[in-house]
C-alpha cells in the first residue's frame, strides 16, 4: 500500500478517534498547512479533516467505541486496525505522526512507530489528572512531545520528564467572547421569543444509544413545563444521526418540536438557553458558548462501576474540572433520570442571578484558554519533525 507521494516533502500522518479530535486536527492541518505549502496528510479522520485534505484510511466511526464491554467486542477489529496501520507508516515512513486522543488506540500505535524510529506527538493529554495517572509512564515511552490543552496538564508531564507543550485549545480562539445568540437563531430559522434547548446526545454511535431516549424523555417533561420550547440537536457524522432519527422513531417522539441538525453544533450551542451534554468535549464548548447546562452520561453498569474505581476527582464535566468546583449540574448513571435533568435544566433557566454569575466564570475560562492553540501546536510539530516552513 502506498500512501504518500514520494515528492511530498513533509509527510504527516494523523489519527482522532471522534468528532472533538476530527475538530483539533482539522484546525491543527489548517495551521500546518500555512507553514509548510508541500504537505500530505494520511491517516484516520472524520469529514472536517478529510475536508483539510486528510486521506483516511478507515472511517472514524470505526474507533469510537465507549466502555469497557463495547471495547471488548470490538477489539478484534480494532487491533486488526492497529496492526495494518503500524506496518503501513513504518513501511513509509512520515516525518511524524500525531495521535489525537483515544489514547487507548494511539498510544500503543505511537509506542511502536517510536521505537521503529517515527518521531511521535500526542495532541490532547490523557486525563491523567482526573483518573489513570499511572498512564504517564506509558505516555513517556510512546512519545516525543505531548501537546496538552489545559494548563494544570503540563506541571504533571515535566514533573515525569516529559516534554510537553501547553498550547490552549484551539476552541477558544475560534469562539467569540461574547457570542451573539440572535444571529445563532436566525441561521437556524429559531424563533427568537421562545425558549430553546439545545441536546447533545454524543458523537459517537454507542453514546447515543445510551443518551437518546434518556434525552427524548428529558424533553417531554420540559414541554410540559414549557410548552412553547423549541429543541435543535446536532449531529456530527451520519451514522449517529441515522441512530439519533432511530430512536426518535422508537420513541414516538417524531411529532415533538425537534430540529435535528448535521452539523451546527456551535450555531445550536449560541442559540440555546440552556444545553443538555453528554459529558465530553461537548460541554466545554457550550462553556465557550457562555450558556448553562445540565451535564449528563450513561455507560453499563459494569464500566461505570469500574470507572468510579478510578476516578480522582469528584466531577466529571471539564467546565467543572477547569473551574476546581461544581459550577454547572451533574447527573450520571443511576441519577440521570429524566425527571432529575428536566429539573436541574429548569432550576437554572429560572435563575437569573445564577446564569449571569455562570456567564462571567465562562468568559474568564475562554481567556485563559485563548493561546493561539492551533498555530502553536503547528510550530512544536515542524519542531518535532525536523521540517523547516516553507
Amino acid at each position: 500500500m502506498t500512501l504518500f507521494h514520494r515528492t511530498t516533502s513533509f509527510r504527516v500522518a494523523m489519527v482522532a478517534g471522534e468528532a472533538s479530535g476530527d475538530g483539533l486536527g482539522a484546525a491543527l492541518m489548517a495551521a500546518l498547512k500555512v507553514l509548510h505549502r508541500d504537505i500530505e496528510f494520511v491517516g484516520i479522520g472524520g469529514p472536517r479533516m478529510q475536508g483539510e485534505g486528510l486521506n483516511s484510511l478507515y472511517p472514524q466511526e470505526a474507533l469510537a467505541v465507549r466502555g469497557y464491554a463495547e471495547v471488548i467486542r470490538s477489539l478484534p477489529r480494532l487491533l486488526r486496525i492497529r496492526r495494518g496501520l503500524k506496518r503501513a507508516l513504518l513501511d513509509e515512513r512520515p516525518h511524524v505522526f500525531i495521535g489525537i486522543d483515544a489514547p487507548d488506540f494511539n498510544l500503543g500505535l505511537e509506542t511502536a512507530l517510536k521505537r521503529g524510529g517515527v518521531r511521535t506527538v500526542h495532541y490532547v493529554s490523557p486525563s491523567i489528572w482526573a483518573w489513570r495517572g499511572e498512564r504517564i509512564h506509558k505516555i513517556k515511552r510512546a512519545v516525543d512531545h505531548v501537546l496538552a490543552l489545559f494548563p494544570m496538564e503540563a506541571p504533571l508531564y515535566k514533573a515525569a520528564g516529559v516534554p510537553v507543550t501547553y498550547v490552549g485549545h484551539p476552541y477558544a480562539d475560534n469562539f467569540d467572547l461574547e457570542p451573539d445568540r440572535e444571529a445563532a437563531r436566525k441561521v437556524l430559522r429559531v424563533a427568537q421569543d421562545v425558549p430553546v434547548f439545545a441536546v447533545l446526545p454524543g458523537s459517537r454511535v454507542s453514546e447515543v444509544d445510551y443518551m437518546a431516549p434518556l434525552f427524548i424523555a428529558t424533553m417531554r417533561r420540559l414541554l410540559a413545563s414549557r410548552p412553547d420550547a423549541q429543541f435543535v440537536v446536532p449531529i456530527a457524522t451520519r451514522p449517529t444521526m441515522e441512530r439519533f432519527r432511530h430512536h426518535l422513531y422508537a420513541e414516538k417522539a417524531e411529532d415533538l418540536p425537534i430540529r435535528v441538525l448535521f452539523g451546527h453544533a456551535r450555531e445550536a450551542m449560541v442559540a440555546s438557553d440552556l444545553v443538555l451534554a453528554a459529558s465530553g468535549t461537548a460541554t466545554l464548548e457550550v462553556a465557550l458558548a457562555k450558556r448553562p447546562m445540565v451535564i449528563s452520561y450513561r455507560v453499563s453498569n459494569s464500566t461505570y462501576r469500574l470507572v468510579k474505581k478510578k476516578l480522582r476527582l469528584p466531577y466529571v464535566g471539564l467546565p467543572n474540572i477547569l473551574s476546581g468546583r461544581f459550577v454547572v449540574p451533574e447527573l450520571l448513571q443511576d441519577d440521570a433520570t429524566a425527571d432529575n435533568i428536566a429539573q436541574a435544566a429548569l432550576n437554572a433557566l429560572d435563575d437569573p442571578r445564577y446564569r449571569e454569575w455562570l456567564s462571567k466564570r465562562f468568559a474568564s475560562l475562554h481567556r485563559e484558554l485563548q493561546r493561539d492553540g492551533a498555530s502553536l501546536a503547528a510550530r512544536i510539530v515542524l519542531q518535532i519533525a525536523g521540517v523547516g516552513s516553507r
